[in-house]
């Protein structure tokens, strides 16, 4: 069985990184490929588009997440509306029932 390093490196779609730096994003949901992180550790933050970096957050905590059960708190971690949320989700990981939720924290410069 091959060891999966520890991510170091997270990005996010541009128009989300703001949300990510001013503390407003806390969570983010992934597929189980993007499932590496590990509490505790510090991880440097990029525009998905661009590999520009942005900042720096703490991995809190990787949660197991079905779609179905993606709700408004799900929502207001995001900084985003439920369905906006859903469809983001959607198009990005097409037919994943199985998810991922990663807590963070903004680590202060």
């Amino acid at each position: 069985m091959s060891v999966v390093p520890v991510p170091t490196k997270m990005t996010f779609f541009e128009f989300l990184t703001p949300l990510v730096a001013s503390g407003q994003k806390t969570i983010t949901i992934r597929d189980s490929s993007e499932s590496h992180y590990q509490p505790g550790t510090i991880v440097e933050v990029f525009t998905l588009e661009t590999d520009v970096k942005v900042c720096d957050i703490v991995i809190l905590a990787v949660e197991p997440l079905a779609f179905a059960d993606i709700n408004e708190f799900h929502a207001t971690q995001e900084s985003l509306p439920l369905d906006e949320l859903k469809q983001l989700i959607h198009k990005v990981y097409p037919d994943q029932p199985r998810l991922f939720m990663i807590s963070f924290s903004l680590v202060e410069a």
